[in-house]
């Protein structure tokens, strides 16, 4: 008894000290942990439908003659004849600009290299329309592809689709995707028993406007034109404290 009774000691002895190190160690590891995670970021988001409400149309005629005279003559009737059609269709002249003719010496090539005559001139006329009645824009576009059939070389893009307001609602959309981030930050903490606390650093991500229902996104931002109805989506990066 002796002899086993200091062993059976020194024994607990151990095992007691064992057990308050690995505490030691478990609450420093804690601490650890606490101290790395007491902030958590999140993404944010709000998105808002919105119409087009101003619209770039811009087209061309174009004229290729033997002369510079003969082109020009030839363009003018062209450039006269569209005129009419977009008065006709209820576009004053105020919202048309004409720009200036662009020519250009058709050089004769023989064998893949230019021989330093000139075969002909082509002259082009640009036209552009502006307004904010985009519907009404939209069917004179839509419409003038019957010069061509009158014989008028009409070059007509799809018309561009602007939405000029986002200064107005862009301070709305980052409030909203900021609430948005906060549900986010809250829902994610209180799986683990805790709660977020003040907001730490925010920073605000680029605008993506983008086809209705699209989920395209760019780094550097989306503003697509080519689409009537359209998206806005706001982002933000919030960082908050958390708590116990």
């Amino acid at each position: 008894m002796r002899t086993r009774f200091p062993q059976f000691f020194w024994g607990l002895a151990a095992l007691g000290l064992a057990l308050v190190v690995a505490a030691l160690v478990g609450a420093g590891a804690l601490r650890a942990v606490k101290r790395a995670g007491d902030e958590i970021q999140v993404t944010g988001s709000a998105r808002r439908p919105i119409r087009s409400d101003f619209v770039i149309w811009r087209g061309s005629v174009s004229s290729q003659q033997p002369t510079l005279q003969g082109a020009y003559a030839e363009l003018a009737q062209h450039t006269a004849r569209v005129r009419a059609f977009l008065r006709q269709s209820g576009l004053a002249d105020s919202l048309v600009t004409m720009r200036s003719i662009e020519t250009y010496a058709v050089p004769e090539v023989d064998n893949g290299r230019e021989t330093g005559r000139v075969l002909g001139y082509r002259l082009t006329q640009w036209f552009e329309v502006r307004s904010p009645d985009v519907d009404g824009v939209t069917r004179v576009a839509q419409a003038a592809n019957g010069l061509i059939n009158e014989g008028v070389p009409l070059m007509s893009p799809p018309p561009e689709y602007l939405f000029t307001q986002l200064a107005e609602i862009r301070t709305a959309m980052l409030a909203e995707a900021t609430r948005d981030a906060r549900a986010r930050a809250q829902a994610i903490a209180e799986s683990a028993g805790s709660a977020i606390g003040p907001v730490r650093s925010a920073r605000m991500g680029v605008f993506q406007i983008t086809p209705r229902h699209s989920t395209e996104v760019s780094d550097y931002g989306i503003n697509d034109t080519s689409s009537l109805e359209k998206d806005i989506t706001a982002v933000v990066r919030v960082t908050f404290a958390v708590g116990g």
